[in-house]
């Protein structure tokens, strides 16, 4: 009988385990379509990964030295990805912590922004997804703008 229970456990924790990395997978795919919408300058693409209250924010440093907050439309940002020509936003990307809840999930992602060809700035990616009607969608995004430190 202890084995039975025993079997059952490791049964249990690896259905959890494979269950937990395809989520991550999932939360992965959402936000990799939305660096590919970029490259492709398709702003239906990239309009299709956000909800529809998601937030945009971008942390920077004014003129005087101080931490700022912008804020920015997500139709604003797509609309300019796609008045782009194709391949001249390439934001390269590393998946460097992916976290899932249930319907929730937080992505950590350091990048390189390469504008038509050229090194523009470096950063960090934080995405907030919440899944949807069985849709993992990002709701908000906060980044880091750096030219400085882009190892």
């Amino acid at each position: 009988m202890k084995k039975s229970y025993l079997l059952f456990f490791l049964f249990f924790t690896f259905c959890n385990q494979l269950k937990a990395q395809q989520e991550e997978v999932a939360v992965k795919v959402v936000i990799q379509r939305l660096f590919d919408g970029m490259r492709a300058g398709d702003s239906v693409a990239i309009l299709s990964v956000f909800t529809p209250r998601a937030i945009m924010q971008t942390i920077t440093i004014d003129k005087e030295g101080k931490t700022t907050i912008q804020e920015d439309a997500v139709t604003n940002f797509v609309s300019s990805i796609g008045r782009l020509p194709k391949g001249a936003a390439d934001e390269q990307i590393v998946f460097e912590t992916v976290k899932v809840d249930d319907d929730l999930a937080m992505v950590w992602t350091p990048y390189r922004f390469i504008f038509n060809g050229k090194f523009s700035h470096c950063g960090v990616n934080s995405f907030t997804l919440v899944k949807l009607n069985g849709e993992w969608k990002i709701n908000y995004v906060i980044d880091t703008r750096r030219k400085q430190n882009c190892e």
